[in-house]
């Protein structure tokens, strides 16, 4: 059995390492066209829940990869200066680039094949592989070859964001919302090591039309959002990794499969970057489909039948949470109207799954400050 993964993230590395454990003898190989040590953005962030399945469903790497992690145990929200905690809201985050180099030791330590470099133009370079695993991206080459049978579908959100980088190492995940003479702005900034932070800028299109950033050298566009959020940043800088200004893109597919070609993580599709999940789901993703593998053995269309079958249905609750987040941030300038506790409460129901009672239990200390709230105003 041969089967070549096309994409060297976190979810092609964990389905090569997953299947090569589980059948020595295939042979398993990993494509990917960037260097072994290339990354773009910061650090990655996993809810509790999210490092809650890795713990159920490989222990052993739960255990190795947590202790490289900065964790905390809540999220903070500030609007207008004011700091509204949420407690019982824990995250962990790691560099994007040690996770990379912690799943590339372990691939190699099983006796995966990797080569870094190597820009594949078709898929028929990889003739003889049973099975092709498209763990390429957004702009997966698997995806876009066999679009007729996967039939993706993308929407694209209007806002603009920008992913940075800073020095400044901040307490927990946490979203900031300023507002500069040309708008409305939130970061979404977190820890991922001691000495660094991610830090993704976004605004409203308005926002970034009044402001000219389509105009502005990328040295100029950052200094702007530096002033926007020079009391957050403390006198640190933002730092810059590729850090231009995108729009998100919401992508899934009509099936999951094509032939002998399957699609992973963002290649499968995109979660919006306010939930944390696009990394759980590219986990989730791998061990799913290494347990198709574990069931039907190298019967690949029984696997990929499988694969589908037990994936697609929480894949989808996910997603649609994550929908919600992203279109709630489309109409942030509404949001930022409220007073900070009325917009903390907004955006933590911001998905429908989250009510008072759900609160109450997962964020006490959050729901009794609201309560006060809502008693002094009324």
């Amino acid at each position: 059995m041969r089967i070549a993964v096309i994409g060297a993230g976190p979810a092609g590395l964990l389905f090569a390492l997953l299947v090569k454990r589980r059948f020595p003898t295939w042979q398993i190989e990993v494509v990917e066209q960037n260097p072994a040590d290339a990354t773009f953005g910061f650090g990655v962030v996993f809810s509790q829940g999210a490092l809650g399945f890795l713990e159920r469903d490989t222990p052993d790497l739960h255990h190795a990869l947590v202790t490289r992690m900065a964790s905390w145990p809540m999220q903070r929200i500030v609007h207008r200066g004011e700091a509204i905690d949420i407690d019982g809201n824990g995250f962990s985050a790691i560099e994007r680039l040690a996770l990379n180099r912690f799943l590339q030791a372990l691939c190699g330590d099983a006796g995966v094949s990797m080569t870094f470099g190597r820009l594949l133009r078709t898929l028929e370079e990889l003739d003889g592989a049973d099975l092709i695993v498209g763990a390429d991206g957004i702009n997966s080459l698997v995806r876009v070859t066999r679009a007729d049978r996967f039939q993706p579908q993308l929407e694209w959100l209007t806002n603009k964001f920008a992913w940075y980088g800073t020095t400044r190492a901040f307490d927990c995940l946490t979203l900031t919302f300023r507002e500069s003479a040309d708008g409305v702005f939130v970061a979404h900034h977190y820890r991922y090591s001691p000495q660094m932070s991610t830090f993704i800028v976004e605004c409203d299109r308005p926002t970034w039309d009044r402001a000219g950033f389509e105009r502005m050298p990328e040295a100029a566009s950052r200094a702007y959002c530096e002033r926007v959020f020079a009391e957050d940043l403390d006198g640190h800088p933002l730092v810059s990794n590729k850090s231009v200004w995108r729009n998100f893109p919401l992508l899934s597919n009509r099936h999951w499969s094509a032939g002998n070609a399957v699609l992973l993580g963002d290649a499968l599709r995109t979660v919006h970057f306010s939930i944390g999940s696009g990394t759980r789901l590219a986990f989730e993703d791998a061990i799913a489909l290494d347990r198709a593998f574990g069931v039907a053995g190298d019967d690949v269309q029984g696997a990929l039948t499988r694969y589908e079958q037990q994936r697609r249905p929480p894949v989808e609750k996910i997603v649609d949470a994550a929908n919600a987040s992203s279109y709630w941030y489309e109409q942030m300038a509404q949001a930022m109207r409220r007073e900070p506790w009325q917009l903390a409460y907004d955006y933590m129901t911001r998905s429908g799954r989250m009510d008072d009672a759900r609160l109450r239990e997962q964020a006490p200390g959050f729901m009794a400050r609201i309560d006060r709230q809502r008693g002094s105003a009324a």
